[in-house]
């Protein structure tokens, strides 16, 4: 007989929280990436064009840990006009010694919601100027009230912007963060008026047309780019990554084909064969990050299964030792 713990999006919601804790465990992730002998293989994709919708799987092992996740992640992009969430999906983890189901957990994708906010907040932390105060956020969705949230962690913050298609949105939340965050945040009709001054930038959208653009770079500004996670996606132009000082990849081989290196590269701003440090190596100190205030670096997130698997570590360690959850035995 086994036994499998399910969790529900409820249930992670008390045990799993936008802290400092979680971004640490995002941290070690990608040290872990840079350092180990992580096995993470290439995502797997499934495009639903006529319903703008896209499934992505993601899994890695790292070895010593007792378990690996393998993560549903659904994105519909239109589910917002209907009334329902954009982003959903689930995670299994297994056990890396038997292959066994541990844990089903039931997020709806909460865990990489809060996984990927963690990540900008590591970028950010590496990457962006110590007394950074000024954001800016391209997009308006869950990413954008998170990636702040997550900033805030790391740097400290006094006053945002936010940038919309939709103004009327942009407005709305705003007026959340404001409120929340206690720090003011204010909605922005263009978005070149959003990032003119700000120290960090952060692009939270899934654009398939830049917007951003490589003239509105501002020497010392930090760029943190995480909606780009498949091939069709672009929110930076390419002149951009050319122009930064410092590129930094969550993957490289991943960005090199789905992330805002990969339109680069097409564009011809950058060569195929240009290398540039990982997040990770940058943690490790084995390759330099930014080096002074006045360069312009770009974190390029497209969202790595070795993320997934060490949330969702965190959180069946953190529900058993809350013990929620309910046994499914079998």
């Amino acid at each position: 007989m086994t036994a499998m713990k399910v969790l529900t999006e409820h249930d992670l919601r008390q045990v799993i929280v936008l802290d400092l804790r979680v971004v640490q465990c995002i941290e070690d992730a990608f040290l872990a990436l840079a350092t180990r002998a992580v096995v993470m293989p290439p995502i797997l994709r499934l495009d639903i064009v006529e319903h703008r919708g896209e499934v992505d799987v993601k899994t890695a092992y790292v070895p010593d840990l007792d378990g690996f996740a393998i993560k549903i992640s659904p994105g519909f992009f239109d589910n917002p006009a209907i009334g329902l969430r954009s982003t959903n999906g689930m995670m299994v983890l297994l056990s890396s010694r038997t292959g066994l189901v541990e844990a089903l957990l039931l997020d709806n994708g909460y865990l990489t919601d809060i996984r990927t906010a963690a990540a900008g907040a590591v970028a950010a932390k590496h990457l962006a100027r110590e007394g950074a105060s000024v954001a800016a956020v391209l997009g308006s969705g869950m990413q954008s009230k998170l990636q702040l949230k997550a900033l805030m962690l790391v740097r400290p913050i006094t006053e945002a912007r936010i940038w919309a298609r939709d103004f009327s949105r942009a407005q709305v939340v705003a007026g959340e963060l404001s409120s929340e965050l206690g720090i003011a945040v204010k909605a922005c009709r263009h978005a070149q008026a959003a990032v003119q001054g700000a120290d960090v930038i952060i692009t939270t959208t899934p654009a398939s047309r830049p917007i951003f653009f490589a003239e509105w770079l501002e020497s010392g500004q930090h760029i943190t780019a995480m909606g780009s996670d498949a091939e069709h996606k672009n929110e930076l132009e390419p002149g951009a990554i050319a122009r930064a000082d410092v590129y930094v990849a969550d993957s490289l081989a991943q960005t090199r084909r789905l992330g805002e290196l990969h339109h680069a590269i097409e564009a011809g701003q950058v060569s195929m064969f240009a290398e540039f440090a990982e997040i990770g190596e940058i943690i490790a100190g084995t390759k330099p990050g930014r080096e002074n205030d006045l360069q312009i670096t770009i974190a390029d997130l497209t969202g790595t299964g070795v993320q997934d698997t060490a949330i969702a570590t965190l959180a069946l360690s953190a529900a058993r030792a809350a013990q929620i959850g309910v046994i499914f035995e079998s």
